[in-house]
């Protein structure tokens, strides 16, 4: 098995890294199996955008800070662990976003994207759902669409829900939504296109990320999950992602 690794620039992250170059004999990402993760979560969300296009599955272990996405460090038996490890395979979303001047821009995102306002005035929004209007006026800081890797995360954060791997489902979750006020998200089918229309676009601006991926000025965004470019990260077997994501939802 060939295997590459890939380290953050911490120091923590660049010692572990030397430590393992005395043990193992990596090669250039290009001609790896398998790519090791030497970081926190925001490197290997990094590295999925980066190394899309190499189709190399990706075994992380924790030399960041939160580490929901990796594996615990050691520098034992790494191949043994590769092998071993479950393989959980990643869709990303697509986002096509629509400027004010007309411009068009496209990027993914394997955690979530998110619409946001960009002045003191709250953002209008409507949602669509497969072309149907479903709000015709979300009075809100923002909006999101979330994956189920990507659920415990920013959509967590803004009171939307856990979603379990394999239940095909995307969180869209409102950010402190004003009108309607009993309205806290919704869980939509990983096949829907969702869109978001800006009502107001020149008196209430908004923007988009896409994970890191950031646009301005918009007067829409539609995102609909990629189902032709999987992603792979790999997983010890006694906490795989799928795991990981159900046990967030009895955290205390």
């Amino acid at each position: 098995m060939k295997i590459a690794c890939v380290a953050s620039s911490s120091g923590q992250a660049q010692e572990s890294f030397a430590g393992l170059q005395k043990r193992y004999d990596f090669v250039e990402v290009e001609r790896a199996d398998v790519i090791i993760v030497l970081g926190g979560d925001g490197l290997l969300l990094h590295l999925l955008h980066e190394y899309r296009e190499l189709e190399k599955p990706l075994y992380g272990m924790n030399r960041g800070t939160v580490g929901f996405l990796m594996n615990e460090f050691s520098d034992e038996d790494i191949e043994r662990r590769v092998n071993e490890a479950k393989r959980e395979v990643v869709y990303p979303l697509r986002m096509m976003a629509e400027s004010r001047n007309g411009q068009t821009c496209e990027s993914i995102a394997f955690n979530e994207v998110s619409v946001f306002r960009y002045s003191h005035q709250t953002a209008n929004l409507r949602i669509e759902v497969n072309g149907i209007e479903r709000i015709g006026n979300l009075i809100c800081d923002g909006l999101l669409l979330s994956t189920p890797m990507g659920s415990t995360a920013y959509n967590l954060s803004a009171r939307g829900p856990i979603i379990p791997l394999g239940s095909n489902l995307l969180a869209l979750t409102p950010i402190s939504a004003f009108r309607p006020r009993r309205w806290h998200g919704a869980l939509v089918p990983c096949t829907a296109e969702v869109s978001f229309v800006n009502l107001d676009p020149e008196k209430r601006p908004v923007g988009a990320a896409a994970d890191f991926f950031e646009v301005r000025d918009l007067v829409s965004v539609t995102i609909k999950q990629d189902q032709s470019e999987p992603s792979t990260i790999l997983f010890d077997p006694d906490r795989s992602l799928e795991e990981r994501i159900f046990s967030e939802q009895f955290a205390e």
